[in-house]
Order: structure tokens, then sequence, then C-alpha cells
């Protein structure tokens, strides 16, 4: 019997256990042996070894594409509504106050899908959370649309906010296990990246449709379009793979043989050589809940550090993204060109991944988080002091590019401090102070900006050094470790 008939993708079904856990099953047959001779030695090597060994190829490639479609309609509809801010308060549907309740809504309703999610990720799965999240989000980013007032409006963008959140920790977590961590940090970015070009894209459409009135307003239009990625779910259910890093911390060790088979399969014929035997690595399977796992001491001090970092970095990060249109707004620019100013402020954003790509594995990514984290504060603070328009373009840009890049970066590092078992689980609970941080930053950014855009970057500024001491001292090196070896 060859092998092509022996195995199936488990991640083709799925059943559920006496508990009501998604779990997934495969059809073992009594006659496995008969499997031909050529199968790879894993007698004693774990499935995290096996993934470590193999060839970065089209498989990593296809798969980072298609997580890389769920990232870039994640993106899309956060700046969507920093784009669409300062046409909504031009058009009087909603005050900077309600703004600024407007997006601090988002990021309560991401705190509570980051730690919520996390959590159910590391019981149900990547995949299945993964698409799961997509539909969620994506089906009240459309119920926004039709918003009949403001207060609507900010509801519904909390509980797309749940979504959201839950999606930006499980890409970083999906990602960060099937590649091999030689490359784990360069295809993190290119996730990124791909992601990043949705807000030139999100800066573009609401330039163009805002202005518009075909059935509805034009910025209603600009949020229907960052829910179509609902279209796609089915594909993303049929084409991607579980973790099979997941499910071997699960315990279902017979599913994630099945599944490493058919990657393994998979890799050998794209690359026509054979795998080179696997090392050892020591997997755990898990022994807590995943919550109690972030407070064993081999990971309390971890979940300490980036709880810190998280609310300090994101003060940096949307502090200047979310408000750049109303910034220029309260300078004395137009409507209009303060929408062109985000525009080409956006077209940065693709930017700084790409030059992540070509660094993160060259640097350690500890001290490239603490070198950006300070560029970002001194680049902050001389564009408080620009007036000419170049100057604001130049240094926005600027600005735009290494904030993107610092994303790109961070993202990678927050995946590569937890095991398996409670990756997903950690990334989200520690995450998950940067959307409550984003919630009270957001309106103390609204209240602060009566001052003038000076007090604003000088509070931004404080922020991102605050980052790059606790990064600096207490973060671990972590490029080109296995996880499982960081996990020790």
């Amino acid at each position: 019997m060859s092998r092509e008939q022996t195995w199936e993708d488990p991640s083709e079904r799925i059943l559920h256990d006496d508990l009501g856990v998604a779990t997934w099953s495969v059809a073992i047959e009594q006659n496995i042996t008969e499997a031909s001779s050529d199968s790879v030695p894993r007698a004693t090597a774990s499935i995290a070894s096996r993934m470590e060994r193999l060839p970065v190829c089209g498989f990593h490639r296809r798969f980072v594409a298609l997580v890389s479609i769920g990232a870039w309609y994640e993106v899309f509809d956060i700046f969507m509504t920093a784009y669409l801010g300062a046409a909504l308060q031009t058009f009087h549907f909603l005050t900077l106050q309600q703004f600024s309740y407007l997006i601090a809504a988002g990021f309560v309703g991401m705190f509570i899908g980051t730690n919520l999610v996390g959590l159910a990720a590391d019981y149900v799965g990547r995949r299945t959370a993964f698409v799961g999240l997509l539909l969620f989000y994506s089906a009240f980013s459309i119920a926004g649309a039709f918003a009949p007032n403001a207060n609507i409006l900010i509801l519904l963008r909390f509980l797309a906010g749940i979504g959201i959140g839950g999606q930006l920790i499980v890409v970083d977590t999906y990602v960060s296990e099937i590649v091999p961590s030689y490359a784990r940090g360069r295809y993190v970015a290119i996730s990124q990246f791909a992601g990043f070009t949705s807000v030139p894209v999100a800066a573009l459409v609401t330039s163009l449709l805002v202005p518009t009135h075909w059935l509805i307003d034009g910025w209603r239009w600009v949020m229907i379009i960052g829910g179509s990625g609902a279209l796609l779910a089915w594909t993303l259910m049929r084409r991607l793979k579980e973790s099979p890093r997941w499910l071997e911390s699960r315990g279902w060790h017979l599913e994630a043989e099945q599944l490493m088979d058919v990657i393994e399969r998979e890799v050998e014929r794209e690359t026509k050589k054979p795998l080179p035997p696997p090392q050892p690595l020591p997997v755990e399977s898990a022994q807590h809940m995943p919550f109690q796992d972030l407070w064993q001491p081999a990971y309390r001090s971890r979940t300490i550090l980036l709880m810190v970092f998280q609310v300090l970095q994101t003060i940096g990060f949307y502090g200047f993204a979310n408000w750049a249109p109303t910034f220029m707004l309260h300078e004395g620019r137009n409507l209009g060109e303060s929408l062109n100013f985000g525009f080409l402020f956006a077209l940065m954003n693709p930017l700084g991944p790409i030059v992540g790509v070509f660094t993160t594995e060259r640097f350690e990514r500890k001290y490239a988080l603490v070198i950006l984290s300070l560029l970002m504060a001194g680049t902050g603070m001389v564009f408080a002091f620009a007036r000419a328009t170049l100057s604001i373009v130049l240094i926005g840009c600027l600005l735009t590019m290494l904030s993107s890049w610092f994303a790109s970066i961070f993202h990678a590092y927050q995946a590569e401090l937890f095991p398996t078992r409670a990756r997903a689980t950690g990334v989200g609970f520690t995450y998950g102070w940067s959307r409550l941080s984003a919630v009270f930053s957001t309106v103390f950014i609204g209240v602060l900006l009566v001052h003038g855009i000076l007090t604003v970057f000088t509070f931004i500024a404080a922020a991102m050094c605050c980052a790059a001491i606790v990064v600096g001292v207490w973060g671990p090196r972590t490029n080109s470790v296995a996880l499982e070896r960081l996990s020790q």
C-alpha cells in the first residue's frame, strides 16, 4: 500500500469530544505498518524536531500567503477607522470626542478578543480560530456600514474589535509554529508586510469613496470592503493545515504524526531531496490550563515583561497611526489635505516590514526593538515641529516606516517567548494589555491634543523610551533558537 493511500490530512475533518471541544480526528488504519519503507524515521523524533528540519520551500510560502489574506483584512479594518475618522467628523456624523470613543471601543473589543480568543485557540486549534475570527469581524464590519448613528457605530466597532484582536495573535502564533526557527522572524515579517499593504489601500479607497454617494454614503462602502474577507473563509478552511506543533502539545500524537507525514511528503516532492535526520527537541504536553502556564517560574518574568512593553509600545504605534489625519485637521489643514497626508504616510507602511524581512534574522530582535523604539521617539518629536508641507510628508513617512518595521519585529518576538501549549494564550493575554493601553491612551491623546501636537508627541516619545529600556534590560535573545529550546 502506498503512503498516498495510507495517510489522510487530519485538517480535513473535525469531530467533537464529549466536552464539546473541537479535536482533530484521523482514521488510523490497522495496517499502518504497510506504509512504504521510505518513511521518515520518527521513532524518537518529536513533531517539533521534524518541523525544524524542513527546508523552507513552496509549502511554507503558500501557507504564509493564505494566512496573510486574513492579516490583510485585519489590518485594513484597523486602519480604515483612522482614515474615516476625519471624514466622519467633517460630515458631522460624530464629534472629536465620539471619534475618541470610536477608536477606544475598537480597542476594548480587541482587549477582550486577544484574551478570550488566545485561550480558545490553545484549545480548538489555530486553523479553526483563524477562519472563525475572519468571519466574525467581517460580519460586524459590514453591519457597521449600516449604522444609523454614532452610538450604534461605536457599539459595532467594539464587537468587530473582539474578532480583530483575536486574529492579531492567532496569525503570529500560527506562523511561528509552522516556519522553522532559522526563518521564523523573516516569515512573520512577510505576513506583516502583506497585512500592511492594506494600509495604503484603505487610505486610497477612503479618499476615493468618501466624497461619493452611490445608494449609500461613500464611507459606508469603505466598511463593506473591510468586511469582504468573509467571502474567502471557505477557501482558507479547505487549504490551510492545522499546526502539528499544536496537536503534539495537546497530546494528540497520532493526529500530529499523520499530518506531519502529509507535510513531509509535500516538502520532499517540491525539493526533490530526502529530508535530513531530525535533531532531538524536548516537547512537553499540556500539564496545566494554558493561563496557569504563564505564571510558572519559567515564564512569569516574560509575561510581566511583555505586559509592560505592550502598554508602552501601543502609545507610540497607534498614537501616530490612528491620529495622523486628525493631527493635520487640528493644525488647520482641510479634510482633503488631511486625507492626502494620510495616504502618503500609508504608502510607507509596507516598506517597514520589507526592511524587517531582510534584517530580522541578521540582527538580534531584542536589540532591534530597542533601537527602533528610540528612533520612533526621536522622529515623533521632530514631526511635532514640522510646519512646511514637504517636511511634514518626509518626517511623517519616515515615522510610519519605522513604526511598521518595529511592528514586524515585535510580532515575531512576542510569539517566541511562550511554549506551544500556551503560546496563543500568552501572546493574547500580554498583547491584550496593548489594547487596554490603546483605550486609555486614545482618550488621553484626545485631551492632550487641545494643548497642541507637541504635547502629544512628548507623551509618545516618553512611552517609547521606556519601552526601549524594558526590552533592553529584561528581554531574552531569541534569534535562530527553536521554540522548544526557548521554552526551557
